[in-house]
């Protein structure tokens, strides 16, 4: 089934983005003019593979089989207070009489045989207790089961729900990269404009101070805006446990790498 389910995902995979079916091929991507939510796979296979992948999942899952044995062993546990038993006996068997007849001295008389004697018994050593309360441990163990099961669908519901807002906090993130970086290109080129003013003299040292904070303050908002959108990526990267093998020039390097 695991096996079925994995080539499933697969399919989808190689289906629904190009992106996947090279690992060795790089997709430029230019977060300026490209919308990544285009270049990634589909939500619904970034979601199978993070579940696929995560370990708590996978723990989960064990827990079930752990209990499932446990159940097992409380229905059999009876067998611990069955027993079998046997012996055996070898040995030279001596009987030794006397016999009289009216007056007569009694004359003795012994035999001598080699027996072999076998003796087995089952027995059944079970406590009260242990019988009472046996559909109760079973009971109980089952419950374990059924336990197990809802925290790793809870399980998987969290990994679901941390995917879907990670993948929207990336496509939020270059959303807000985009408004950053046209500001700071607005603010760039108005500086550009004030210093031939300044130098001309038409605008004071206070304007053009005020022009070069509010330049400043840009550049700083697009470099948290790239830390954020890159996080973002990256962060997505390791929940799904995929790599999406990006090339785009504000982090310069290919991102799969």
């Amino acid at each position: 089934m695991k096996i079925i389910y994995s080539l499933t995902l697969l399919i989808i995979i190689l289906i629904g983005n190009p992106v996947a079916i090279s690992a060795q091929t790089a997709n430029t991507f230019n977060p300026m003019k490209d919308d990544i939510g285009d270049k990634l796979p589909i939500l619904q296979v970034l979601i199978d593979s993070a579940v696929t992948n995560n370990p708590y999942v996978k723990f989960r899952d064990q827990q079930i089989i752990v209990n499932e044995s446990k159940l097992r062993t409380k229905k059999v546990e009876w067998t611990r207070n069955l027993g079998l038993q046997a012996n055996v006996g070898y040995g030279n068997l001596y009987n030794y009489s006397t016999n009289s007849t009216g007056g007569i001295d009694p004359l003795p008389f012994a035999t001598n045989r080699v027996e072999t004697q076998y003796n087995g018994s089952v027995y059944l050593n079970m406590p009260l207790y242990t019988l009472v309360d046996r559909k109760n441990q079973i009971k109980m163990a089952r419950t374990e089961i059924e336990q197990a099961t809802f925290m790793a669908e809870e399980q998987r519901l969290e990994t679901r729900q941390l995917v879907i807002r990670q993948y929207n906090e990336l496509l939020l993130a270059q959303r807000i990269l985009r408004i950053k970086a046209r500001y700071m290109e607005t603010a760039r080129i108005n500086m550009q404009m004030v210093e031939k003013e300044f130098s001309n003299g038409v605008v004071s040292v206070t304007e053009l101070t005020r022009i070069t904070e509010i330049v400043s303050r840009s550049e700083s908002d697009y470099e948290s805006a790239r830390t954020d959108f890159l996080t973002a990526y990256l962060i997505l990267e390791e929940l799904t446990g995929m790599k999406f093998y990006l090339t785009h020039p504000i982090s310069g390097k290919n991102d799969g790498n």
